[in-house]
């Protein structure tokens, strides 16, 4: 059998070799609303069980029983809200006397919906674990949450409880995880060994069901997932010990515990240890080949051909999975290398160095373990608790759309319009279901941007705002005609046009030219109001009336005008055309004339050229 002592070694060396790094408490908050005397915000701790509701909170009134106050055994009296609507129950719980899941399944039974568990003594926070082997059989079944708060805390809430006072508290994860941007990275620290009780079971009825969900996130961007793998090592006194050469590999510098605990039978650790870089190795040359989504394919398929209790936990039957997935073999076999060298395995030893925290993440220590983020998941390891972690990690309103679904979160702009802006004659909303809860940010529709601060008021702007709910502005037809105060010129704003005074949004009301006499003036003239404009007629038939002059002109003066006005165009056009022919015609003559004198120079001389040379011959005699 093996001893608890070697146990015990094991664990001692895996927390010695991260001495640098630390365990981390991963926390939530709760705020007290009343009574009055203890309104404030208090940091506590998230139980490693249950479901807690990242990103999202939950309001509650505070029950501390009068009897079985640890919670230790079923509750005879009721928690349950027995109004719909009404706000929930949350059970403060001593700390002590059983396992913390025991007292949250028993304060769920009683219909709970979060317990408080006081601690017993002035500490910092811990983490509310798990049991390992007894008190699991209820363990897959809590999904309330946990969270342990400061004996301090806890005394003041039991008194103003016990003196009859409303007590009101708000647990809140919004913060828990970090959400920085549209990508989420996410680590799964597991093990291939599946004879270790409720939780190996736990992890495989996990891959199973949220294999779909991961490969689906991983494929379109949305995540980036790694797995891990908690690896021991031995003690230099150890090394060359029968115990240490059947748990370990690379001479005691990666190790496992025994699975069945017991080295007279079974698989040894150090076949955990192979199957564990087995694993790692398939996700190393898949993610190399652009598809790191099939480690979930390899570790499922290989939990169902080769688990240990059929003696299948085998190289051969791991190899049997990797062709079957289309896995390049040897890549495979040379990233798990020799394990009977005595040197480091440069896949193991990055694991190793993995497991020491970092940033805000502290050490895992606990296995199975989620990390999202950077930060350590704590709850129960499901599908739906550990999707709600994941999308809680997108920054608000980049999250994909299983993360909006109903069975993950309320969509909370199905009520109320979530308080938003909303416009009932388009049916157009500011708000914008997200994981958190909702954001009321002024939409785009058909390529329009509304502009406004969401809650009150949005209004159409930029190119094309007239086409939706004609940009806010009034509108109206009348006789046919439709005038419109939004111009499609200007970004924003609405603004009467011409012939109509108002405000533009509410209302635009017609001008009355005619009675304003700020038209048709003219002597003699006959002016009629109409929507919009107006209509001016001289009071002779032979008056034509000239509107932007505003008078009246006789229509026969008007045609001799326009005569006259004709025929100095065609003379003129006329006089242009006789000036550009004579220019044309002196051009080419004057050019035909240099092209025969250069051609005939070329022949014989001309007379400018004779008289010339006679003066040079002249002069040459002259030196004589």
């Amino acid at each position: 059998m093996m001893g608890p002592a070697w146990c015990a070694v094991l664990v001692l060396l895996a927390t010695a070799g991260s001495a640098l790094g630390r365990f981390v408490v991963e926390k939530n908050s709760v705020s007290v609303t009343s009574p009055e005397a203890l309104k404030g915000k208090y940091e506590c701790a998230i139980g490693n069980f249950g479901v807690p509701q990242y990103g999202g909170t939950l309001q509650g009134w505070v029950v501390y029983p009068k009897n079985n106050r640890d919670a230790c055994k079923e509750f005879e009296t009721s928690f349950k809200s027995h109004k719909s609507g009404e706000r929930p129950n949350f059970v403060l719980i001593d700390r002590g006397e059983c396992f913390f899941t025991t007292k949250a399944w028993n304060a769920q039974l009683a219909g709970a919906a979060a317990i408080l568990v006081v601690d017993s003594k002035d500490e910092p926070l811990i983490t509310m674990d798990n049991p390992e082997d007894t008190g699991t059989s209820h363990m897959e079944n809590i999904t309330i949450p946990s969270v342990l708060i400061t004996k301090k805390l806890g005394e003041d809430l039991k008194k103003s409880a016990e003196n009859d006072e409303m007590v009101s508290v708000l647990l809140d994860w919004r913060e828990s995880l970090p959400h920085p941007d549209e990508r989420v990275e996410y680590e799964f620290w597991t093990n291939s060994n599946d004879e270790c009780g409720p939780k190996c079971d736990m992890q495989m009825d996990f891959v199973k069901s949220f294999r779909g969900t991961a490969q689906v996130l991983e494929q379109k961007g949305y995540t980036q997932f790694t797995p891990h793998y908690i690896t021991w090592y031995c003690p230099e006194a150890f090394v060359v010990s029968k115990q240490c050469k059947s748990q370990c590999i690379n001479h005691g510098r990666y190790c496992a515990p025994d699975p069945e605990q017991d080295f007279s039978k079974g698989y040894d650790g150090k076949d955990v240890v192979v199957q564990n870089l087995h694993q790692v190795c398939v996700f190393k040359v898949a993610n190399d080949s652009g598809k790191p989504w099939l480690w979930w394919d390899y570790v499922h398929d290989f939990a169902i051909r080769c688990p240990m209790k059929e003696k299948k936990y085998t190289h051969e039957c791991a190899t049997q999975v990797i062709k079957s997935l289309g896995l390049d073999l040897e890549k495979i076999d040379n990233c798990i290398g020799d394990p009977e060298a005595d040197e480091e395995n440069p896949i193991l030893k990055a694991e190793q160095d993995a497991q020491i925290g970092h940033g805000k993440r502290g050490d895992v220590t606990i296995l199975p373990t989620l990390v999202v983020n950077n930060r350590q998941y704590r709850g129960k390891l499901d599908k739906g608790a550990v999707l709600k972690a994941i999308c809680s990690g997108f920054e608000e309103t980049t999250e994909p759309a299983i993360c909006l679904s109903d069975d993950v979160q309320t969509n909370e702009c199905l009520e109320n319009n979530g308080g938003c802006w909303f416009d009932k004659a388009n049916n157009v909303t500011a708000c914008k279901d997200t994981f958190r809860g909702r954001v009321c940010e002024c939409p785009i529709v058909k390529g329009v941007k509304f502009a406004g601060d969401g809650y009150t008021n949005c209004e159409a702007s930029g190119i094309g705002r007239c086409e939706i709910n004609n940009g806010g502005c009034w509108k109206d037809t009348k006789d046919g005609k439709t005038i419109s105060a939004c111009s499609h010129e200007e970004s924003k704003g609405c603004k009467c046009p011409v012939g109509f005074t108002g405000d533009g949004v509410k209302s635009c009301e017609d001008i009355d030219e005619c009675k304003t006499r700020t038209a048709c003036q003219c002597s003699g003239c006959s002016c009629q109001n109409t929507w919009g404009s107006y209509e001016c007629s001289c009071g002779n038939t032979n008056m034509l009336y000239m509107r932007e002059q505003d008078t009246c002109i006789s229509k026969q003066a008007a045609s001799s005008v326009g005569w006259s006005f004709m025929w100095v165009i065609f003379f003129g056009l006329v006089f242009a055309g006789v000036g550009a022919y004579a220019v044309y015609k002196y051009r080419l003559r004057s050019y035909m004339d240099s092209e025969i004198r250069a051609i005939m120079a070329q022949y014989m001389p001309l007379d400018s050229q004779e008289g010339a040379n006679q003066q040079h011959v002249a002069h040459a005699g002259d030196d004589i």
